[in-house]
């Protein structure tokens, strides 16, 4: 793959990572409640969902869904649920700023980023429509794979230590227990709505 394929894939790619939504909302609102961590975690959960989306890109998106549609169809609504769910406690949490991570929390922080992005239906719908585009209609080599994968982590590594370190640096100004309260509100709104239009997909 040539330098401006990957450069164009890149561009792509930052403009849908770095968009707001749901993800990077959470990101600044764990920063700013409980550290950079608790942002990092969310946002490593997230990354590997991404590339497995490549990962299934590579082999052939289309022909793994249609072969797996019942599989993932129950990964849907379990995703479904637990994306509401967690946007509901979100919403009803009363947010301190806790000195240490509580014992799981950079766990199942990982595991919502991860859940987010894999019942995502942005996610395949933003690969089916790129990478024909960008690399034509050959197959991904793995050489092409691990490219791809590397740009991700590259633009990812970008979009995420942006807001974990704007997030920090502006934890002083936004610390107060109405702002964290809004800011983990709206996470949890966007949340509970991302779950609602997995499950409605």
């Amino acid at each position: 793959m040539d330098v401006q394929t990957l450069l164009t894939f890149a561009a792509a790619f930052f403009v849908f990572a770095a968009s707001p939504g749901p993800d990077n909302l959470t990101i600044v609102s764990k920063t700013v409640t409980a550290g950079p961590a608790h942002g990092l975690a969310y946002g490593a959960g997230m990354v590997v969902s991404i590339l497995g989306f490549v990962i299934f890109a590579a082999i052939g998106l289309n022909a793994v869904a249609q072969g797996l549609n019942e599989g993932f169809r129950f990964v849907q609504y379990a995703g479904a649920a637990y994306l509401i769910y967690t946007g509901v406690q979100m919403w009803r949490s009363q947010p301190q700023l806790e000195a240490r991570a509580p014992r799981g929390g950079l766990g199942r922080l990982f595991a919502t980023g991860f859940m987010l992005n894999l019942t995502n239906p942005k996610m395949p719908i933003f690969y089916l429509a790129l990478l024909p585009g960008v690399l034509g209609t050959r197959m991904l080599t793995l050489a092409d794979t691990l490219q791809l994968i590397l740009v991700i982590l590259l633009v990812e590594l970008v979009v995420v230590g942006f807001h974990v370190f704007a997030a920090h640096r502006a934890r002083h100004l936004i610390a107060t227990p109405r702002r964290l309260r809004q800011l983990n509100r709206s996470a949890g709104a966007l949340m509970a709505g991302a779950g609602v239009l997995v499950a409605s997909r």
